[in-house]
Parts: structure tokens; C-alpha cells; sequence
């Protein structure tokens, strides 16, 4: 999941998809017996609260609240705990229930049966959720990824039929079948150990059709979900307000409203006059919050996500077309002294596109090292032998303020001093950024990702495969996409892994990106706020939360 920029500090703001690498089997993923799963969270009784108080944050406005639109972070965090899919994923990243009550799986791994709980209702009108709902809302996705979403065909695409209905060649997706009202069932191309973990993507979430056929464009201003919490109130660029959605079956949420301040502003002055209960914190105050004298450190808070921010490049234009220019660029990047001087050491130098954490993490991966000697020779090696044969070279990145970030001032600084390039730095409006790099349009760019669920095809396979509407480094070599289409099904974990360890290494060596930093959340909170773990990835937490002023 692609995310997005908040201060200068590359910081995750939630969202994503996960499940545990040995997804299938055990009581969580159903059975071709029948005993299917059951969320021991959800209350028998269906609902009841006890809900309390206003939790407040700063967030921005989200680009889109259209779940089977949605590629970015920023709108994944209000998306997931507005609506809701067949599954979800618990805090600790495992898929557990959600509209359905349980599921049961064929004996060939292809066809799982989900049956929706009784409790499953619209959090808007109250209505009860059926099978229609879930076949016209993974319908209604497939055919938005024939225009504006790119999301479909990548986490919808393993359903029997999702991608003739992208491509235009039917009109109904044939893999998924309405059994009764209470009963759907849905048909994979093959048996896929993720497959429940890529269901948990907003991609497959629930939306109301009549309220989508009332109001085509406006329907979102009030979206009658399925999450825990309902939008109530939304005013651009000042506050958007989450009320607890007390008949959620797998339990209500624990405070009454979460009301985020979108105005901007500066949070910690915020935090510290007690109008917000949480404050991310930049690098202009990390060194504060960290030393001991200051009474914020108790409150203090940073945690490892699932994340990583990297270059980009377009690998089928000039010169990025050679991977030894490529490899030249990486091996002219000073990660560590960027993350030590400019972040002050609160982000991990990549040197892996896989993060740590995450199964098949090989340490003995690495990207091409810091030598600028051995920069110099790449570039003379390539097709296009000098700096000055390279042509004009533009680094794209999210903003619109008056000057680059500084990391990617340091860069570019560092490619005119170690290989006498001159690179362009051009900022981009986020929804322009995003569209221009769907379309391969930009040259090289700065961006980053957060993991939808922690198995490396969510990343390798999704970004780097050739036939991937997510590659869009346009990277394409047969033997890494071998080993790509083999662990897809491979049911030996340990055979898997190594197939994505393998894959990277050819990655690494062919540089389609240049990774940068491992994110790593850095934030404080108000003490009397309870079970605050947003995750490493983007999951719904905020109804665990408890306020004990």
C-alpha cells in the first residue's frame, strides 16, 4: 500500500492487510469440514456498549472514502474502521471473522463458503448484510478496475472471473456464487496460502448498493458501512468525526467519537495544550522526547512498522533502461549518514527491499553498498558510458512546498558529487503523483510501502512481477517471475520462502528501486489512553481503545 509523507519524516499512517504466513488450516481459516471459524471476540448478545468520551487526533483529509478505490494510506486508516469485508485482521495481525460468521474451504484449497453472521448490519440504517451485498460489491471493484483502479486485479484478481470483468470480456464475476442470502461462495484459480489475507484489503469490502446507485458521486460525504465506527460528521480541512457503531457483533467500540482535527497546525503544541490525546513526532522534536529531563518521554512511544521507503525507477526508459546506470545511482546513496545527520536515527538504513519482521527476511540480501569509486565505473561500463550521456534526469516526489525534502536534497546532491550527474527534483499534488505513476509516466520518484499483510508476495510478487498492474518500475525478467509464479502456490512454507528469497536477490541485482529506509513509528500519547497499538501495518484498532481520565 502506497503511503504517504507527513512532515519529513517518512511516517506510516496506517494501513493495510495481515495475516500470518501459514494462512490455511486451524480454526482461524475454516475447514473443508464444516466447522468454518468463529470470532471468540464477538459478544453473544450482538452489540450492546459501554462507550465513553471523545478520543482525539490530527489526521488530514482523505483523498478518497471509497473502499475499492483507495491506494493510499492516508485514506485506508478512516476506510477500516468505516467499512468492513468477509474478514479482518485482529492486532495481531491474524485473519479472523467479520461479516462472515465462519467459512469452510473444499478439499482442493479453491472454493471457500462463507456464511454471514446474523449480526452483520449497515452501521447507517441497521440493514442485515447478505450474499448480494458481498457478489455486487467485489463486482462493482472488478468493473472500477477497468477505468480507475488499479487495486482490483491485484488483490481481487486470484477470484475465478475478476479479471474477464476488469478486461471488459464479462459483466458478472463467474468465482463467485450467491448460495441463499446468508451464504456466498467464492472460487480461486488455485489453491493460494494468502488468499484470506488479500481479502482483508478494502478492495473487498462491503458497500451499500442502493446508497451507491442514489448518489454516484457524492455517496461517500456518509458512507453506510459495516465497521465499527460511522462517519457522522465530515468538514474539509477541519474535522472529521467517527461515532462508535454500537451494534458492531464483534464487539462495540470502547469511546463514543473520534474526532480528528484536519486543520493542521502543529500537533505537539496541540498534544502538550491538551486539545488532541495522540501527537506523531517529527524530527524538529525527537531528541526532546528522548532525554529523560523531559516530562513527554513517559509518554513516549516507537514501534517497527512494516515499511519501507524507496527510489523508483522506470526501467524501460532511458537511462534507467541499463541496470548498471541503476546500480550507479544506489551505490551513490549515503543511507546511513541520511538517516543519522538528517533523521537523526529515527528510521533503519534499508538495505533489503524485504523488511525485518517480515517471513522471508534474508539478511545476507543486500542492496548494492555506499562506493562511490565503484559508481563512477558503472556508469562507464553502461551502454551510455559518461554522466553527460545519460540525458536529462527528473527525481518526481509528493509535495507542493517551497523546497525538496531534505533527504532528497542530499541525494541529489550526492549524485552531482559522486557520479558529476545533475538530477531534477519536480514535486506533484499527491492525486497527480499517484496517476502519473500508474501510467509510467514519471522517470524516477520517491515513495514508499507499507505491507497489506506480512508475506512477501504482498511486495515481490505485487510489485515486481511482470504481469503486475502494481510493477510500476515496468521491471520484467522471466527468471525472477518464475519463482514469483511458482511460490504463488507452493504449499511447503519453507520452500516458499526461499523462492522469495531467491527472487529478491535477483531484484537487488537488477535495481529496479533503491531501498532507503525501514519506517519506524515515533509518536505520544496521553496516559489515561488505553490499548493504543495502531500496528505495524494499517488494521482497525481504533475500537479497543479506552479513555480512563
Amino acid at each position: 500500500m502506497k503511503y504517504l509523507r507527513r512532515g519529513l519524516l517518512p511516517v506510516i499512517l496506517v494501513f493495510a492487510m495481515a495475516v500470518a504466513m501459514a494462512c490455511g488450516g486451524g480454526s482461524d481459516s475454516g475447514s473443508g469440514g464444516g466447522g468454518g471459524s468463529k470470532d471468540p471476540l464477538a459478544p453473544s448478545s450482538g452489540g450492546g456498549s459501554t462507550a465513553s468520551g471523545d478520543l482525539r487526533l490530527v489526521n488530514t483529509d482523505p483523498i478518497t472514502l471509497d473502499p475499492h478505490v483507495a491506494q493510499d494510506a492516508g485514506s485506508a486508516s478512516y476506510i477500516v474502521e468505516i467499512f468492513g469485508g468477509l474478514v479482518t485482521l485482529d492486532q495481531d495481525l491474524k485473519v479472523k471473522p467479520d461479516i462472515a460468521e465462519s467459512w469452510d474451504v473444499s478439499s482442493d484449497g479453491k472454493t471457500y463458503t462463507f456464511h454471514i453472521r446474523k449480526g452483520a448490519v449497515f452501521n447507517q440504517d441497521g440493514r442485515q448484510v447478505v450474499a448480494d451485498d458481498v457478489k455486487y460489491s467485489i463486482e462493482r471493484a472488478a468493473k472500477l478496475g477497468q477505468t480507475v483502479s488499479t487495486t482490483a486485479d491485484a488483490y481481487l484478481g486470484d477470484i475465478v472471473g475478476v479479471k474477464d470483468v476488469i478486461r471488459g470480456k464479462a459483466d458478472s464475476v463467474s468465482g463467485v456464487k450467491v448460495v441463499d442470502a446468508s451464504t456466498v461462495q467464492i472460487t480461486i484459480d488455485a489453491p493460494k496460502a494468502y488468499f484470506l489475507a488479500k481479502m482483508t484489503y478494502p478492495t473487498a469490502f462491503v458497500v451499500d448498493k442502493s446508497q451507491v446507485d442514489k448518489d454516484p458521486k457524492n455517496w461517500t460525504r456518509k458512507p453506510n458501512g459495516t465497521g465499527p465506527f460511522k462517519l457522522t460528521e465530515w468538514r474539509l480541512n477541519e474535522r472529521m468525526i467517527l461515532t462508535a457503531n454500537d451494534k458492531y457483533p464483534l464487539g462495540a467500540p470502547l469511546v463514543k467519537r473520534v474526532v480528528f482535527n484536519l486543520a493542521g497546525g502543529s500537533t505537539l503544541t496541540q498534544y502538550e495544550n491538551n486539545e488532541i490525546d495522540e501527537s506523531f513526532i517529527t524530527i524538529n522534536d525527537i531528541e526532546r522526547v528522548q532525554s529523560a529531563r523531559d516530562p513527554l518521554s513517559k509518554e513516549y512511544v516507537k514501534a517497527p512498522q512494516l515499511s519501507i521507503s524507496y527510489i523508483g525507477f522506470n526501467t524501460t526508459v532511458a537511462p534507467f533502461d541499463d541496470p548498471k546506470v541503476r546500480a550507479a545511482f544506489a551505490a551513490s546513496v549515503d543511507k546511513e549518514q541520511i538517516t543519522k545527520v538528517i533523521f537523526k536515527d529515527m528510521a533503519v538504513p534499508a538495505q533489503s527491499i524485504m523488511m525485518p519482521g517480515l517471513p522471508g527476511y534474508a539478511k545476507e540480501n543486500t542492496a548494492p553498498k555506499f562506493d562511490p569509486t565503484a559508481a563512477k565505473q558503472m556508469i562507464a561500463d553502461s551502454k551510455y558510458k559518461t554522466p553527460a550521456g545519460l540525458g536529462k534526469i527528473t527525481l518526481t516526489e509528493v509535495g507542493s512546498g517551497a523546497s525538496a525534502g531534505l533527504d532528497t536534497q542530499a541525494m541529489v546532491e550526492g549524485w552531482k558529487k559522486n557520479l558529476g550527474v545533475d538530477v531534477t527534483i519536480a514535486e506533484s499534488e499527491t492525486g497527480t503523483f499517484y496517476d502519473d505513476l500508474d501510467q509510467g509516466k514519471m522517470q524516477m520518484w520517491t515513495n514508499g510501502w507499507i505491507m497489506d499483510y506480512p508475506d512477501p508476495e504482498d511486495i515481490l510478487d505485487l510489485l515486481f512481477n511482470s504481469t503486475s498492474r502494481q510493477n510500476n518500475s515496468k521491471y520484467n525478467n522471466p527468471q525472477f517471475d518464475a519463482l514469483m509464479n511458482q511460490a504463488r502456490t507452493e504449499t511447503d512454507v519453507t520452500k516458499r520462502l526461499q523462492m522469495y528469497k531467491d527472487g529478491e536477490k535477483v531484484l537487488l541485482q537488477d535495481v529496479p528501486w533503491v531501498p532507503l529506509y525501514f519506517g519506524v513509528s515515533h509518536y505520544v500519547v496521553k496516559p489515561y489512553v488505553k490499548n493504543y497499538n495502531p500496528g505495524a501495518i494499517v488494521v482497525p484498532y481504533l475500537r479497543y481503545i479506552k479513555l480512563e481520565k
